[in-house]
């Protein structure tokens, strides 16, 4: 266990090495090619929103498509891992059927459909800014559903662990059906959160670092040096974002970590009482998505807004709440979710001894 936390270390490490030295010259990079932030004006059901414009658009030109060297930085640790296994450093490759081949995927393909959106968006081709909506419809819901059908059909998977409510229950083909809905919510949930600085970084890193700490327990070594490379480079990320921001995340990565967070999540499902714990870590992303879909059907229902704004960080945004002081708060809260989460793993794990 010592020396795979000692692989876990130094790839973690080498990863924050590679992104200190590349980001600099990934911003330059944006800077020349002119690759700056547009303030979206167009809300979730296609109406102006002069108010979001507004609040936000002190950011604009700000280099974006950060999610770009995510994709890159996770590419080149992968082919660290091939070159030392080949020298026989290393027992194992970050590419493993067991534990990552489904998570990667998703991690790249989601990444690099949205990395061309993200292009679009602040390059202005064509005669829309970014991918149609519905375009983007219909890329989630062909790749949720062969994440559903890969856990259903290829991994015999149907159950779901709902303890401590309840034991493992068998759902049948309607595992599918459930996990489907719940990829696409995870992913819309990441991406509508990430809207103020450091908001989305400090959420995901915590939810990140509980699940390295989970998967290590489990002894998925491999699913952990992954996660444990995400979060390297999101610190090393922290510094090119401290206000005034560098460079900024837009939605590639967002819909990356959505899609490898789902996957995660079933994989852990398999081995482990993931879900309820899962739920309590994820709670403030739930609810600013359930607050995002809530105004979606007030308007769609009632032909009014239920809330002044929404999601729900940019409501308290819009009652003057500082950006800073939410996202203090927020990283206050998500701090003792990670607390209750854990405590309740480790129950899990001395109730089953």
């Amino acid at each position: 266990m010592l020396i795979k936390l000692n692989q876990i270390i130094l790839f973690s490490l080498a990863a924050f090495i590679i992104s200190w030295i590349f980001y600099p010259i990934y911003i330059k990079i944006l800077r020349k090619l002119k690759v700056g932030k547009t303030i979206r004006e167009d809300t979730a059901t296609w109406e102006k929103s002069k108010i979001f414009a507004e609040m936000h658009k002190h950011k604009s030109g700000t280099p974006t498509m950060w999610g770009g060297m995510f994709l890159l930085i996770m590419l080149i640790m992968i082919g660290v891992s091939f070159i030392l296994q080949h020298y026989n450093l290393v027992n194992n490759t970050l590419l493993n059927q067991r534990e990552t081949y489904i998570i990667l995927f998703g991690f790249f393909s989601m990444g690099l459909i949205w990395l061309v959106d993200d292009f679009l968006n602040v390059k202005w081709h064509g005669k829309i800014k970014w991918l149609s909506a519905r375009a983007k419809l219909i890329g989630m819901c062909l790749f949720a559903a062969f994440i559903s059908r890969w856990f259903y059909a290829k991994l015999w998977v149907d159950y779901i662990n709902f303890w401590p409510i309840a034991g493992k229950i068998s759902l049948g083909i309607f595992y599918p059906i459930i996990t489907f809905f719940v990829t696409i919510s995870i992913v819309n949930a990441i991406n509508i959160t990430d809207w103020l600085d450091w908001l989305a970084w400090w959420l995901m890193g915590l939810v990140f670092f509980v699940l390295a700490v989970l998967t290590f327990l489990n002894q998925t070594y491999i699913a952990t040096t992954v996660l444990a490379i995400l979060i390297a480079i999101l610190i090393a990320f922290m510094f090119y974002n401290i206000n005034p921001a560098k460079i900024f995340m837009w939605d590639s990565w967002a819909f990356a970590l959505g899609w490898f967070l789902a996957s995660l999540i079933y994989l852990l499902n398999m081995r482990m009482w993931i879900f309820i714990p899962f739920i309590i870590l994820f709670a403030l992303f739930i609810l600013d998505v359930g607050s995002s879909a809530l105004q979606m059907f007030w308007k769609k229902r009632f032909k009014r807004k239920l809330f002044p704004m929404s999601p729900l960080h940019h409501l308290f945004e819009h009652k003057w709440v500082p950006e800073t002081t939410i996202v203090m708060k927020a990283r206050m809260i998500q701090w003792l979710l990670a607390a209750i989460t854990l405590i309740a793993i480790f129950y899990q794990i001395n109730a089953i001894r």
